[in-house]
């Protein structure tokens, strides 16, 4: 088999991102018959691709994680009679679809349906969308069955795809490649709530939320006709629970997936509930409405960060010590008490969030040995990172009240970051432990 990519050749020796032929007629026989595939790191059609990726991340998760918008207006406004636990399970839910639907859309993917993914995906997304602004005051059943579930199995159908089709075009600069595609999902994050916060009063909630839906329709039709598969696709494929029980006998792999997964419970919190924290505690509502903007918009300078650092630093040590930091600001929301500390902390933690989301999906293809896989792996693993996305934002509402005592959702998280740092540092030492094994074995 070919050796790792150069991107982590000199950090991560024992990581080998071996690039599987994806087979054609046939399947080789053996490693003589193997002849790895030519990447032409880019061309015309290949940053088309990352740029119809892009307005996907923009539109779906996105628009996930711009759920802050809604659930300080749901909670003050429109869903009054619902408490902050309640709401909360709309972008949670919302967000487990996003990341769980990977599981069937990863494995059609590996099968070559890319273009009806992406295409049914896309339509129910947007119709979605427009149902949710049909939805009348204090009907929650209804906003939930339009923006959690119609809207989350819309975004979840496409994210996986759309991520995974640029590792067509790219082998060496594919780290940077998809964290272009990941930043889209900040930007997305940045724009979508300004856009919200600014016509939901303005123009009503429906009217609102159809120009919304109107933005995300006409970008995600953009997207389609930009986007297009390179390399062949599998046509044999493991029986689902077989490759499930080889994906449990890779110990890095799972550390990893557990890693995300336990984090993944705390960064809904400021995600979602750092403009209403910033409300209660008396702050300028014009500022408020922009903290979740400046927690985006340093996300999105996070997520196209490390393209440019990953060759020196290494992915995984990358991930390791920015879950770390990430846990420390989460604590750090108990302070929030004024301008300044709600800009610090957006600013910083925005950054260190935008980091470990750009590099979940380079995470989990560098542990990817058979890149005819890896549509599957990441369904997988996002799958099981959903249930963190799920749990943690209703969670922090129970533990928040409607008394808001913001402290003791701010340390649940921060607890729950670490114990996910923590992962990722067994994840490190199982790497290097497996590499020094590796180099003992060549010397001798």
């Amino acid at each position: 088999m070919a050796d790792c990519s150069s991107i982590h050749d000199q950090t991560e020796p024992s990581v080998r991102t071996v690039i599987a032929e994806l087979p054609s007629e046939e399947a080789p026989k053996s490693e003589l018959d193997f002849t790895p595939p030519t990447f032409p790191e880019g061309g015309f059609r290949g940053w088309c691709t990352v740029a119809g990726a892009f307005l996907v991340q923009f539109c779906g998760f996105g628009y996930t994680t711009s759920f802050g918008a809604y659930q300080d207006f749901y909670t003050r406004e429109y869903l009054t009679k619902s408490s902050s636990s309640a709401i909360a399970w709309i972008g949670s839910v919302n967000a487990l679809f996003v990341l769980s639907g990977g599981l069937v859309a990863g494995r059609l993917y590996d099968r070559g349906y890319f273009y009806p993914l992406m295409y049914g995906g896309n339509l129910l997304l947007c119709s979605s969308l427009f149902m949710l602004s049909l939805c009348k005051p204090e009907k929650y059943y209804q906003i939930f069955l339009a923006q959690a579930i119609g809207a989350g199995i819309g975004a979840g159908t496409v994210y996986v795809p759309s991520v995974t089709v640029v590792s067509h075009y790219f082998n060496e600069r594919r780290a940077l490649a998809m964290s272009i595609v990941a930043s889209g999902s900040s930007l997305g994050a940045v724009l979508h709530p300004i856009m919200l916060n600014n016509t939901l009063h303005r123009l009503g909630f429906a009217n609102a939320v159809r120009a919304s839906a109107g933005l995300v329709s006409g970008l995600l039709l953009i997207a389609s006709l930009l986007m297009h598969p390179r390399l062949p696709f599998s046509r044999t494929h493991p029986p689902f629970w077989r490759s499930i029980w080889r994906f449990g006998l890779d110990t890095p792999y799972i550390f990893a997936t557990l890693g995300m997964a336990t984090y993944a419970v705390a960064p809904y919190f400021p995600i979602f509930y750092l403009q209403l924290d910033a409300i209660t505690h008396g702050i300028n509502q014009t500022l408020s409405f922009y903290s979740l903007v400046i927690l985006n918009g340093s996300s999105f300078v996070g997520r196209l960060s490390p393209g440019f650092f990953v060759r020196q630093l290494g992915i995984i040590n990358m991930v390791t010590g920015i879950t770390g930091c990430g846990a420390i600001l989460i604590l750090c929301m108990i302070a929030i008490k004024s301008i300044a500390s709600v800009v610090v902390l957006g600013v910083l933690y925005g950054y260190c969030a935008g980091v470990f989301v750009g590099l979940m999906t380079p995470l989990i293809a560098i542990l990817t040995e058979d890149l005819s896989e890896l549509g599957h792996r990441i369904g997988v693993s996002f799958a099981v990172i959903s249930l963190g996305g799920l749990l943690g934002p209703p969670i922090n509402g129970a533990l928040l009240t409607r008394e808001f005592l913001w402290w003791r959702p701010a340390l649940f998280s921060g607890v729950m970051a670490f114990v996910g740092f923590s992962f990722f540092v067994a994840t490190l030492l199982v790497v290097r432990y497996r590499s020094a094994k590796r180099r003992n074995i060549r010397v001798g």
